[in-house]
């Protein structure tokens, strides 16, 4: 070790010092070196997640125009349906939750969704520097003095993260079956631009679930040798290469959720009709 520096210590409050006060970080007055527009990146992030939480939340408490019945299109953000006050055909496993406003139709799947999304790795990254500056970007200095990593309240729930995975998958389950649901109008079979909508909707949702580190650790986590496990070898491989664009497949379902439920919602105010290719 360089003479002059230290390691990063533990104190008896198991907090690690960090921050720009650090006495062997470099003394430099300037919160950052870099001239190109590093603050863009955090911007926008914080502009497009605001704007999904906006739409998002009015949406769910809402409690309306999320189905079609002439083609059974149910709308992601009400699925499962489980709340008494909800249409009994778009209740596909039943009713049992009270029917109250501040209790959104789909509650038994929404916190699940909202928690393996929260304690995503990439959205982890995306708010830690877009609103806590934890930090603002590569190189640039963080306004915070102590870290105390994943083991204080809250930031210990994202450990949680592999566990709202098996949730999230439950949750694309239904998605998916809510999909196949809508070809069989109650006139036989359908299909139409909606059902292209649905379908797009679940198969960038089961990208984005399988591109989860979660998701690889569990297909090829604790193998000592892979070419004695062929099969999760090539599985493994397939889910590293969908973990690449794990950024741009977590914004990408963010836009097809909510354009998936517009349209169920413009159609079911009557807002214009769909387009109908077979039945």
């Amino acid at each position: 070790m360089a003479t002059g520096t230290r390691p990063l210590a533990v104190d008896g409050t198991s907090k690690l010092r960090a921050g720009v006060s650090f006495p062997s970080r470099a003394r430099i007055a300037a919160r950052t070196l870099r001239t190109d527009r590093w603050w863009w990146p955090p911007v926008l992030n914080v502009v497009g997640l605001v704007a999904w939480l906006a739409y998002s939340v009015t949406r769910v408490f809402l409690q309306e125009n999320y189905w079609v019945a002439d083609y059974h299109y149910l709308t992601p953000y009400y699925s499962p349906c489980v709340s008494n006050g909800c249409i009994p055909e778009a209740a596909h496993f039943g009713t049992f939750l009270p029917d109250v406003w501040w209790m959104p139709y789909a509650a038994l799947s929404l916190p699940f969704l909202l928690l393996f999304r929260l304690t995503c790795y990439y959205y982890r990254k995306a708010y830690y520097r877009a609103f806590w500056a934890s930090p603002p970007a590569c190189a640039v200095a963080e306004p915070h003095t102590k870290y105390t990593g994943e083991t204080r309240v809250p930031l210990i729930g994202q450990n949680l993260h592999r566990y709202a995975f098996y949730a999230a998958v439950i949750i694309s389950l239904i998605n998916t079956y809510d999909a196949i649901l809508a070809f069989h109008s109650p006139s036989g079979f359908g299909f139409g631009l909606g059902n292209v909508i649905l379908l797009a909707n679940v198969v960038m949702l089961w990208a984005y679930t399988a591109s989860c580190h979660s998701c690889r650790h569990i297909v090829g986590g604790r193998l000592r040798h892979f070419s004695a496990h062929p099969v999760r070898y090539r599985a493994w491989g397939f889910v590293s290469k969908l973990n690449e664009k794990h950024m741009e497949l977590a914004w990408i379902t963010l836009g097809t959720l909510a354009f998936t439920d517009f349209y169920v919602m413009a159609l079911s105010a009557g807002w214009f009709s769909d387009l109908r290719f077979v039945g």
